[in-house]
C-alpha cells in the first residue's frame, strides 16, 4: 500500500549545512569547555539534537530554560549569519525542489519536524521561500518542551499534525538521532541521506534505505501512481 505522506527533517536533508552547524558548535564547544568536539561527539550528540541537550552535555549539568534560550540565541545569531554570508549557495539541497512540487501537485500530506528552534525555522521559511511547499503553522520545531530527537515525540506530533498514522509516512533523515526517533514512533519507512553519515550507519540506526540526495526519492513508487501529477 502507498505511503499517504512525507515528513522531512530540515538541516542536511533540504538544506545542506554540515558545515556551518560544525563551525557553529565547534565555536560553542571551545567557549564552553575549553575543546573542540571530536567526530564521534559530531556524530552521537550534535546531529539531530536540539540545542538544549548540546548545551547540556558541553556544560556537563542541567540548564534551566532562561540560561538555554540566553546560550542559544547568541549561538543561532551566528549561525544564521553564516548561512547568509552563503549568498546564492543558501539554497535548497539537489533534488528538494523537484520533489516539493511534485508533493504539492500531488496534494500529498507534507511538513518539517526539525530541532531548530523557532527563530530559525522562520529564518528558513522567510529566506528559502518554503511557503510555496508548507504551512509553517504546521511546522515541527524544538519548543523547549518536547522531548528532542532521539525521542519519537517530534514525529509523532508531525504525523498527527498531517492527520495520518506514522506507519503511513515517510521521513527523510540525515542524523542518527534523527533516524532513531523516525523508526521509535513507529515511521512506515525511514529515508537516511548520506549528507553527514554513511549509509551503513544510517541503515545499521534503522533507516529502511538510503538516498544521496532527495532527488533519488522514487517518488511514484513511494506515493503511488494514483497521485495527482502521476495519473
Amino acid at each position: 500500500m502507498p505511503f499517504a505522506g512525507i515528513i522531512f527533517d530540515f538541516n542536511g536533508v533540504l538544506w545542506w549545512d554540515a558545515p556551518l552547524i560544525d563551525r557553529g558548535w565547534q565555536r560553542s564547544a571551545r567557549q564552553l569547555r575549553g575543546r573542540e568536539f571530536t567526530p564521534e561527539e559530531l556524530s552521537q550528540t550534535v546531529y539531530g539534537r536540539n540545542n538544549g541537550s548540546i548545551l547540556e552535555y558541553l556544560v556537563g549539568h542541567p540548564l534551566g530554560a532562561e540560561e538555554i534560550r540566553r546560550m542559544t540565541d547568541e549561538r543561532e545569531t551566528y549561525y544564521r549569519n553564516l548561512c547568509l554570508e552563503q549568498g546564492e549557495a543558501f539554497r535548497l539541497s539537489p533534488g528538494a525542489i523537484d520533489l516539493l512540487e511534485y508533493l504539492r501537485e500531488s496534494e500529498i500530506p507534507r511538513t518539517i519536524a526539525t530541532a531548530s528552534e523557532k527563530t530559525n525555522v522562520d529564518f528558513f521559511v522567510r529566506q528559502l521561500r518554503l511557503e510555496r511547499w508548507f504551512d509553517p503553522e504546521k511546522i515541527v520545531f524544538d519548543d523547549l518542551i518536547r522531548p528532542g530527537k532521539p525521542a519519537p515525540d517530534c514525529y509523532l506530533a508531525a504525523a498527527g499534525i498531517l492527520g495520518l498514522d506514522p506507519s503511513r509516512c515517510v521521513v527523510a533523515e540525515d542524523s542518527l538521532s534523527g533516524i532513531r526517533a523516525a523508526c521509535a514512533a513507529g515511521i512506515g519507512l525511514v529515508i537516511g541521506v548520506t549528507t553527514s553519515q554513511s549509509e551503513d550507519a544510517l541503515l545499521g540506526a534503522g533507516a529502511g534505505m538510503t538516498v544521496g540526495n532527495l532527488g533519488q526519492i522514487e517518488n511514484r513508487r513511494l506515493f503511488g501512481a494514483g497521485a495527482r501529477a502521476g495519473r
